[in-house]
């Protein structure tokens, strides 16, 4: 019971805590525009503006992004080709074993 008391205060407290941020965040997806405004104490009011991403910033980040997908695309093929490789390798190991085994016998 002293747990359950403890855990709805600890609750209440945050609530409080965040009921008290004066801080409102307006975001453009489109453009990737943020706008904050933040009321302080005193009752002036902090307004912070940041324009979305230039054509150059957009084309460098697809750029970024393209480059990662083909990275992981390479990766995958990499990945797959090198464990083939190990299967061939394995199966022929085998094989010139029991061939060894075959001479000798």
């Amino acid at each position: 019971m002293k747990k359950i008391t403890l855990l709805l205060a600890m609750v209440a407290f945050s609530v409080a805590a965040h009921a008290q941020d004066n801080k409102a965040v307006v975001r453009d997806d489109a453009t990737g525009a943020k706008t904050t405004a933040e009321v302080r104490d005193n009752g002036t009011v902090k307004v912070e503006s940041r324009s979305g991403r230039t054509k150059a910033g957009q084309a460098a980040y697809n750029t970024k992004q393209d480059a990662k997908y083909a990275g992981k695309k390479t990766g995958q093929v990499v990945k797959k080709g090198a464990q083939k490789t190990g299967k061939v390798v394995k199966k022929g190991a085998s094989a010139v074993k029991n061939k060894a085994e075959d001479v000798v016998d």
